[in-house]
């Protein structure tokens, strides 16, 4: 009977299965739940008490819930309804008809609350080729996971007529991710007056999913910029739509409207914790939150130095594993980062229109806060200088490409790379291995007589070469080239030609 009612419990953005065992004896009325239960798992005694007294089944003598295996910490109310299931089948002494995954809160009348963790928990039923039976708010997310045989019910009372045999009910169809729409709200580049060399850089970040930092005096046009970055960025592939699904799914966040890339904006008061993940219960954090998308840290220089060398590692390897005495979680943290920050305290040094008022130290000071392996993993420094109130009000100036017409130039550039990176195993040139970059597959003979010279005056690191590499081929494939050249890998170094801040 034990094995026929399987529960779930998150570790990270995976569910874990939990067999729920039950016994009840004799004796004075008390409830007691092992298995290394949290707090909500611990309460969910009294949600179950009176969801089953609510549908005429009181809890009398002594109940003991066991949640295997025992080792495992067990959170959050996830496990309410297969708690109320396995009692059920323990008073009723009679298998359910067939076995399942349970998912669900319960109400003290009986009725299903939506859980986080629907997702994970769907590709766990799908794994061991069992139904899950969650509560019908947590459909819309369910039907995303294809072939996934599960059910959605309002009440306790409905799961247990359908256990019963007494109700049919209608499997949850599968519904695929829908199709991405541009989001009106965002600014368009058309917009941007000037800045050529933010507008270029952007697209190829955008194409590339490279680092770009955005240095420029306050109100330079920086963060309008990194918005119209966010609405020329590609839709998310299938794929990478289920992957940011599982992590929204685990950490209760709402389905999204379709298939527009994760963008998550940091205040520079956040907290490691909240950017990195952990807490008592190992969350994941903005990096994670991000991931296939785009992590906007503006006023960059404002953040606290440990937490911006805290995400060397994440930018690097593209995950990074939580260690808590709980336990360990290792989250995905695939992101696009933009920086965007003031060239010194003032925010006017090298200001055409404004004098800086700084002391020397003082620039000195500011500029120590960016860690030289941090900026290594930076591939566009970009330099957005102030335009004047005549260019700015100028109507005769033609305006630039709207964001439509760069974004299709994105496309195209992310349909070559994906049909390279299905061998390789990567989806986009900022993940490519430097094995292929350095190959004769991809790097032109003259475009590697080009990196090789300038990389010694540049005094390039080896990861600032890969970087190099990677910006080059991005810039090829914008323009359709099998090879990059001499050309690609040039305007790739006039974006890495030092810091913007040094």
């Amino acid at each position: 009977m034990a094995g026929d009612v399987l529960g779930v419990t998150l570790r990270g953005v995976q569910a874990v299965e939990v067999e729920v065992e039950t016994e009840i004896t004799s004796g004075l009325f008390s409830f007691s739940i092992v298995g290394l239960p949290d707090a909500a798992v611990r309460e969910s005694r009294e949600r179950t008490r009176a969801a089953l007294r609510a549908i005429g089944l009181p809890l009398t003598g002594k109940v003991a819930v066991n949640l295997a295996p025992a080792d495992l910490p067990k959170e959050g109310s996830l496990l309410d309804l297969s708690i109320a299931a396995a009692l059920v089948g323990r008073i009723s002494g009679r298998p359910f008809s067939r076995p399942a995954v349970y998912l669900g809160e319960l109400s003290l009348d009986g009725r299903l609350r939506a859980t986080r963790g629907a997702v994970p928990a769907a590709m766990l039923a799908r794994f061991l080729g069992r139904p899950l039976i969650c509560p019908s708010a947590n459909a819309p997310e369910v039907g995303l996971v294809e072939g996934v045989e599960a059910y959605g019910f309002e009440t306790l009372a409905q799961v247990l007529d359908y256990q019963g045999g007494r109700s049919s009910p209608d499997p949850i169809q599968y519904v695929p991710s829908p199709e991405w729409v541009p989001d009106a709200s965002l600014p368009d580049l058309s917009d941007v007056k000037g800045q050529l060399m933010a507008r270029r850089a952007a697209e190829i970040a955008a194409a590339g999913h490279h680092n770009i930092l955005l240095v420029g005096s306050p109100g330079s046009g920086k963060t309008m910029i990194a918005r119209c970055l966010q609405g020329i960025l590609p839709p998310l592939s299938k794929d990478e739509f289920l992957e940011t699904l599982l992590i929204r799914s685990a950490v209760g966040m709402p389905v999204p409207p379709d298939r527009r890339r994760p963008f998550r904006q940091v205040h520079h008061t956040a907290s490691a914790v909240s950017i990195c993940g952990g807490g008592n219960d190992l969350r994941p954090g903005e990096v994670s939150l991000a991931h296939r998308g785009m992590l906007f840290l503006d006023e960059f220089t404002e953040f606290r130095r440990d937490l911006t060398e805290a995400l060397r590692q994440p930018l690097e390897d593209g995950f990074i594993t939580v260690t808590r005495a709980s336990g360990s979680v290792t989250y995905p943290s695939r992101v696009l980062l933009v920086l965007a920050a003031n060239p010194c305290p003032c925010g006017h040094f090298g200001d055409a229109l404004e004098k800086c008022s700084c002391q020397p130290q003082e620039v000195e000071r500011y500029r120590r806060k960016l860690s030289g392996p941090m900026m290594d993993r930076v591939d566009l420094y970009v330099s957005v200088p102030r335009l004047s109130p005549q260019e700015l009000l100028d109507l005769k100036s033609a305006p630039g490409e709207p964001s439509s017409v760069v974004r299709a130039r994105v496309a195209a550039a992310r349909k070559r790379q994906w049909a390279r990176g299905k061998e390789l195993g990567v989806w986009c040139n900022a993940e490519l291995p430097e094995r292929f970059l350095k190959s004769s597959e991809s790097l032109s003979s003259e475009g590697r007589k080009e990196l090789t010279s300038s990389a010694q005056t540049l005094r390039l690191t080896g990861r600032g070469v890969v970087r190099v590499l990677r910006v080059a081929r991005t810039i090829a494939d914008l323009k359709g080239d099998s090879l990059i050249g001499p050309e690609a890998v040039m305007e790739a170094l006039a974006f890495r030609q030092g810091s913007v801040l040094s």
